[in-house]
């Protein structure tokens, strides 16, 4: 027999101890210990493949020169002494000397995060209207996103209405008396400026501006009436420049600053325009008032856009027409009233943008049209001979 070929149990010249000598001589033992266990069982075919039994499998093949492939992993847990692989048997003693060969390992990917469903997060849902009745009309109104403009209403055009009728009523009389509504009409609007423009408190500035008002008075009732435009410009300039102080003293940003100096300075020319009413001729001061009283209650009805400014014009005609009769101003009372309704028109709509407050429409929007009605009276008052 030769010496390559292969010896099995029981064949002659089979030596034990030389075939585990030879294997540890080339370091081809089966596990760690150099031997591989030959249950009693073992039956080998003659590709060296046994299983569990006994029968080795593809990856512990021998050649035909007894070497064992390299792939010939054994089972950690051992063999019992039938040849069974135990499943709770204790592994063998690691050799340091000996580096055993990985199989191929196949890595299996996980699922991508984006094929798994995510849970979506709830979106908010808009406010229904439903749930609003407890905000202002203006915040209502935003929240709903509906137009900025919001006209005063009803009751504003009720009070610009009552202080037109007292100016109408008190003009004819002393220039004191009718120094008093004037006065009452320049600290509304001097409020209703600041609040419109979202400056809330702002004493300083509403106080400014109305001592503004409160020396143009003063002034015109020192001088005659022909000199109200100087005394009206000069008074102006003067507290322009406190305004300009009081804002160099202000620790804001420069653009807040610049917003308060603007808002300070249109609300004292403001109070300064309306002492207007004080300096015009009486006749035209009554002619005056009725058409703003008119026009401001007409423009508050329920009627559409162009409707309600088309009546509100008419009114204040009227209203002139009326007055002018009444007072010997004339015809040219329909002029005044026309003019005069329209600086009122322009003062409502002044005071209903950007989502005004109820506040803001009980300031500014009672003492805008008046306001701005007075340089319409006190010019057309004394262009018309009055």
């Amino acid at each position: 027999m030769s010496d390559n070929q292969p010896q099995y149990p029981g064949h002659p010249g089979y030596d034990p101890a030389a075939q585990q000598q030879q294997q540890q001589q080339y370091g081809y033992g089966y596990g760690h210990g150099g031997q591989p266990p030959q249950p009693p069982y073992g039956q080998q075919d003659a590709y060296g493949h046994q299983d569990a039994y006994g029968h080795q499998n593809a990856y512990g093949q021998q050649d035909a020169y007894g070497h064992q492939n390299a792939y010939a992993p054994q089972d950690a847990y051992g063999q019992d002494a039938y040849g069974h692989q135990d499943a709770y048997a204790a592994p063998a003693p690691a050799d340091p000397t000996h580096v055993p060969s990985q199989p191929h390992q196949v890595t299996l990917t996980p699922e991508e995060p984006a094929a798994r469903p995510h849970p979506q997060p709830a979106r908010p849902q808009a406010t229904a209207p439903a749930s609003l009745p407890h905000l202002a009309p203006n915040q209502r109104a935003r929240a709903e996103g509906r137009s900025p403009i919001i006209p005063p209403g009803i009751q504003p055009a009720a009070l610009t209405a009552v202080l037109a009728v007292l100016l109408a009523l008190t003009a004819p009389l002393a220039r004191p008396v009718l120094a008093v509504p004037v006065v009452l009409l320049q600290a509304v609007t001097a409020a209703g400026w600041f609040r419109l423009n979202g400056m809330w408190p702002a004493r300083q500035g509403i106080a400014l501006a109305f001592l503004a008002g409160l020396a143009t008075d003063v002034a015109l009732l020192a001088t005659d009436r022909s000199e109200a435009p100087v005394v009206a410009l000069g008074t102006l300039g003067v507290w322009c420049a406190f305004v300009l102080v009081l804002q160099l003293r202000n620790r804001s940003s420069a653009d807040e600053r610049m917003y308060a100096l603007t808002a300070g300075i249109a609300s004292t020319a403001l109070a300064v325009l309306a002492s207007g009413h004080l300096a015009a001729a009486p006749q035209a001061v009554t002619v005056g008032g009725a058409a703003v009283a008119l026009a401001t209650l007409a423009r508050a009805l329920p009627l559409p856009s162009v409707a309600s400014v088309a009546v509100a014009l008419l009114a204040a005609a009227g209203a002139g027409i009326a007055a002018g009769q009444l007072n010997g101003f004339g015809t040219a009372g329909a002029f005044l009233g026309l003019a005069a309704g329209g600086c009122a028109l322009i003062g409502l709509r002044v005071a209903s943008y950007d989502y005004p407050s109820r506040f803001v429409h009980m300031t500014a929007g009672v003492a805008l049209p008046l306001a701005l009605a007075a340089p319409a009276v006190y010019v057309l008052g004394r262009a018309l001979g009055h």
